[in-house]
Formats: structure tokens, sequence, C-alpha cells
């Protein structure tokens, strides 16, 4: 199951909970289950005031997920970029 495909179907089981509020995405629950890296900034494509990113490699690409740094940290942006382009931006 490909990263994007786990983090939706993490999103989706927490909603199909009878009788219960869905719960959103937050880095609690991301730390624990995701093996990532920390990002000292976020790209510009994603919030920039407020959040802090993390970032994973899957095949060919790189999937930066920017939480708030407010409250539950819930995740509030999401981008993929392929590892081409980035390795082109690191050179």
């Amino acid at each position: 199951m490909t990263l994007k495909l786990a983090t939706i179907a993490c999103i989706l089981a927490s909603t199909a909970i009878a009788d219960q509020e869905p719960v959103p995405m937050n880095y609690e629950l991301f730390e624990t289950a995701v093996a990532h890296t920390d990002l000292e900034t976020c790209p510009l494509s994603l919030p920039q005031s407020g959040v802090f990113c993390r970032a994973t490699l899957h095949h060919d690409e790189v999937h930066v997920f920017a939480f708030s740094k407010e409250g539950d940290q819930v995740l509030v942006g999401f981008a993929s970029y392929p590892f081409e382009d980035v390795a082109i931006e690191l050179n």
C-alpha cells in the first residue's frame, strides 16, 4: 500500500466508527505510524505560518505533510514532489 493510500485509509477508518466524530490526522498519530524526517522549513506550496513540516520518501516521490503548531497539531497541508525535481534543487 502506498503512503498516500495508507494516509487516506487512516482518515477513512477514523470516520467509519459508528456514533463518533471523525478524528483528523494529527502529528501524534503520524509520528508513530510513518517513517519521516523533520524539515527546517515548509515548501512554498504549503501553508507557511503556524506550521511545521515532515517529509517521507516513497518510490520516486517526496511527500511533505504540514501540521499545525497549535492544539492537537492536525494535518493542514500535503504535497508530493517528483524526486528528480527535489534532487535538482539540492544540487
